[in-house]
């Protein structure tokens, strides 16, 4: 039996792979990764790699073995069609007949377009018949501390969320969930609404940054059309600047408030504020 993490070099998988070596031996791990010298570090201490990729399915086959607990990290190629990416894997997850699948998904409550992959990989992962565990993700303190050079530069966090609450939590927390999932009993077939244990506004989160850097920074709320026009004038694809500007829309509307417990309850501690994740950003 095996434990085997997809997208395994990625933010989210390198953790949950370094948080499985705290807790199984490092050979009943397999990573799963597309370029095989980046996971060379794993492999140096132990952990079985497999080379594969979402967009050549037949890299798959073989890859999974009966009793395996799977977690499919979900793709970040928006415009690979990443539905049919995860289908890839379920399927192969389907033939070999796996113990499990976790899938990491996003909160229940959020109607924005970035959610309409998930909700189609969770449709295929239900349909498939093979135990599955949805970890509708929250919010990363991340999205938000691992940039803030335009942030401090121009003394302001810009958003188009109004007074809309967010319930994040560390990248680290949610790959800790991850993990209880895949070393753990009891998940078959559960779906786990995942987010920090206190939301905040970005009018605090802007307060926190001015305690923390001692400058005036303000949060400037702009419409969904003026936060599209920014991100794409900072280089992003006109659609995908739309659809992280339909999130902020969502975070205005109260979609990305979590309220379930959920992770605290799965890695049997408090969540990590955005405080000290906005600390551990200024440190580095």
């Amino acid at each position: 039996m095996s434990i085997v993490v997809t997208g395994s070099t990625g933010s989210l998988g390198r953790l949950v792979v370094e948080q499985l070596l705290e807790k199984v031996p490092a050979e009943q791990i397999t990573a799963v990764v597309r370029d095989e010298a980046k996971g060379a570090d794993f492999a140096a201490r132990g952990v079985k790699l497999a080379v594969a990729d979402y967009n050549a399915p037949e890299t798959f086959d073989g890859l999974f073995a009966a009793g395996d607990k799977v977690l499919l990290i979900s793709g970040n190629e928006f415009d690979k069609g990443r539905p049919q990416q995860h289908k890839v894997v379920i399927d192969a997850a389907k033939a070999a007949g796996v113990a499990l699948l976790a899938y990491t998904s996003a909160p229940g409550t959020l109607t924005a377009s970035l959610a309409d992959d998930h909700r189609a990989t969770e449709e295929t992962l239900l349909a498939s018949g093979v135990p599955f565990v949805l970890l509708r993700n929250g919010w990363y303190n991340e999205n938000y501390t691992g940039n803030l050079g335009p942030v401090l530069e121009h003394n302001a966090v810009v958003q188009a969320a109004g007074d809309g609450r967010v319930s994040s939590a560390s990248r680290a927390d949610y790959a800790a969930a991850a993990v209880a999932v895949l070393t753990g009993e009891g998940h078959e077939n559960k779906t786990y609404e995942l987010g920090g244990d206190e939301a905040w506004s970005f009018a605090e989160y802007a307060a926190e940054l001015s305690r923390q850097t001692g400058k005036e920074i303000g949060y400037s709320p702009v419409s969904v059309e003026a936060f599209t026009g920014i991100l794409t004038g900072a280089g992003l694809p006109g659609p995908l600047a739309a659809t992280f500007a339909g999130v902020d829309a969502s975070i205005e509307k109260g979609e990305l408030v979590v309220t379930t417990g959920d992770l605290t309850r799965l890695i049997g501690r408090p969540t990590t504020p955005i405080s000290e994740s906005i600390a551990v950003a200024l440190k580095g």
